[in-house]
């Protein structure tokens, strides 16, 4: 596994982190932590949750229960109750989010802390200097966004400046082979600011592993097959896009890899990549993809994963280019 200092100061990262949202939220604690354990084994230092993942907080605080502290990263987000209502991100919902974090993770200190989405009801002089308060406390080491816009950003990284408040070190966004939405503004715009990215989704959510295939109905265990997950995906599962992601799954093995660690490679091979979040039912799935750490692909290859996907890809918000 391969680590990369997260923006200008940030922590350093192992390239694949583990994304808690699913895995550690329907596992429960006893998969949590061989799940966990798994990934402290294949090197990976990054874990990511948020407290309206479940409880997945709380398995997660579990699982590492032993493990010296200074041996990974914890990164959470606020904006979001339990159970998915909103909180917004005034200094009081900001404060409650951490406080929470901090019981469910058994620890003293965040190591990122993240706006889960942006709040257009609170000022954003509010949320800057909520966190800037939770820097000088010293319960939050870091802190970033996650689906923020280009113009969000700027206008954040401006406040803080006004305000005293050290800069955000990690912006979160969707960002793979079909979602490139971020390459547009947001992805140069942090690169420029010294802001580190973490993409989450790098599979398109399962898609991109080439498990669905045409004209077959998903399989069981899967996230389309899941009432849950599947409200997500049903933009994703159209024949023709599934024919391509099987040219794509073909191309993998030609490469010899599968098509999860491809798609993942993918991603870390992005300028302005620092690490890509996986999620991963079992050890075995995680291996695979934590195996897309430190690969790199040829141009040849590149180009030509665009042109298996060429007229598939969302590029901006309009849709697909």
């Amino acid at each position: 596994m391969r680590h990369r200092t997260l923006g200008a100061g940030g922590p350093v990262v192992s390239e694949v982190g583990l994304g808690t949202w699913r895995p550690l939220s329907r596992d429960g604690r006893r998969g949590a932590a061989r799940l966990v354990g798994a990934a402290l084994d294949l090197g990976i230092t990054l874990f990511d949750t948020a407290g309206s993942y479940g409880d997945a907080e709380e398995a997660l605080g579990i699982a590492l229960r032993g493990v010296p502290r200074e041996a990974y990263v914890l990164s959470t987000k606020v904006y979001y109750e339990p159970g998915g209502a909103v909180a917004g991100l005034s200094r009081a919902a900001v404060r409650a989010g951490v406080e929470r974090s901090l019981r469910a993770l058994r620890t003293e200190q965040v190591d990122l802390l993240s706006a889960h989405r942006f709040d257009d009801g609170t000022p954003l002089a509010e949320t800057v200097a909520a966190f800037g308060e939770l820097l000088q406390e010293g319960k939050i080491a870091h802190y970033g966004f996650s689906e923020w816009t280009a113009h969000q950003i700027t206008a954040a990284c401006a406040v803080a400046t006004e305000m005293g408040v050290r800069p955000p070190v990690a912006s979160q966004p969707q960002y793979n082979i079909l979602w490139r939405v971020p390459e547009q503004a947001v992805l140069p715009l942090c690169q420029d600011l010294g802001i580190g990215t973490v993409a989450f989704w790098p599979l398109a959510q399962g898609l991109l592993t080439g498990k669905y295939a045409p004209g077959e109905p998903p399989p069981a265990d899967s996230r389309a097959a899941d009432p849950t997950g599947s409200r997500l995906m049903d933009h994703l599962m159209a024949e023709p896009l599934l024919e391509r992601v099987q040219l794509f799954a073909r191309l993998a093995r030609r490469e010899g890899m599968t098509p999860a660690r491809l798609a993942v490679s993918w991603v870390l091979n992005r300028s302005g990549v620092t690490s890509a979040l996986v999620g991963a039912s079992t050890p075995q799935q995680l291996a695979e993809t934590a195996s897309a750490a430190g690969v790199l692909l040829p141009e040849p290859t590149m180009e030509l994963i665009d042109r298996i996907f060429a007229g598939c890809v969302y590029d901006d918000v309009a849709g697909t280019g």
